[in-house]
């Protein structure tokens, strides 16, 4: 993991160049909406390529960027020149190497559990067995949503999906991080010129 200091950098330098492609440096006028969509896509696709889709997340951010055509056009102008790299990386591993994770954990653990059940059902009373049913239903509902939460993480297994959100929560607090001081230096700058 690299220093806070220079991820902090290098995702407030991409930001800013993406902000200034989406046009935030001219004076032409655009609706809140847009201004809000434009923000958030270059705030990502600069987090992204800051990663430099090496992670599921990362290639996850720049391929629902590259769904819409208005967004891929911004896309293809926020990452630039690494645009077609970072695309490549991002359409071939997620899909391919998470499913497969996923589909040999499914068929070891239904060659396993049938053998289990037999014997918990035996060795165990009812009151265990609910317990347990109760606690696998909550982490299971809970591993869903934090899937839907993470960026590709429905292609992910539950191990690589820890390591995917320890991951991206470090990469948000930095882009949060860096947008509070952007926004207080903009409010300095604003009170001293009035």
């Amino acid at each position: 993991m690299r220093h806070p200091s220079s991820l902090k950098q290098e995702f407030l330098k991409k930001w800013i160049l993406g902000l200034q492609r989406c046009g935030f440096s001219s004076k032409k006028s655009t609706s809140i909406m847009e201004r809000k969509k434009a923000i958030k896509l270059s705030a990502d696709l600069a987090m992204a390529s800051t990663r430099n889709g090496t992670t599921c997340w990362s290639r996850a951010l720049i391929a629902n960027a590259s769904r819409d055509h208005e967004s891929k056009i911004l896309a293809e102008q926020i990452l630039g020149p690494e645009s077609q790299s970072l695309k490549k990386a991002s359409s071939t591993v997620p899909p391919v190497i998470c499913s497969r994770r996923i589909r040999s954990k499914k068929i070891l653990k239904r060659s396993c559990s049938s053998h289990v059940r037999r014997v918990r059902k035996i060795a165990l009373p009812q009151k265990v067995l609910s317990a347990n049913s109760v606690a696998k239903r909550l982490v299971q509902k809970r591993t869903n949503i934090l899937k839907s939460l993470v960026p590709g993480g429905e292609y992910m297994d539950d191990i690589s999906l820890i390591e995917e959100t320890l991951d991206y929560i470090a990469y948000l607090r930095a882009q949060v991080d860096v947008m509070r001081f952007v926004a207080s230096a903009t409010e300095v700058v604003n009170q001293n010129s009035d």
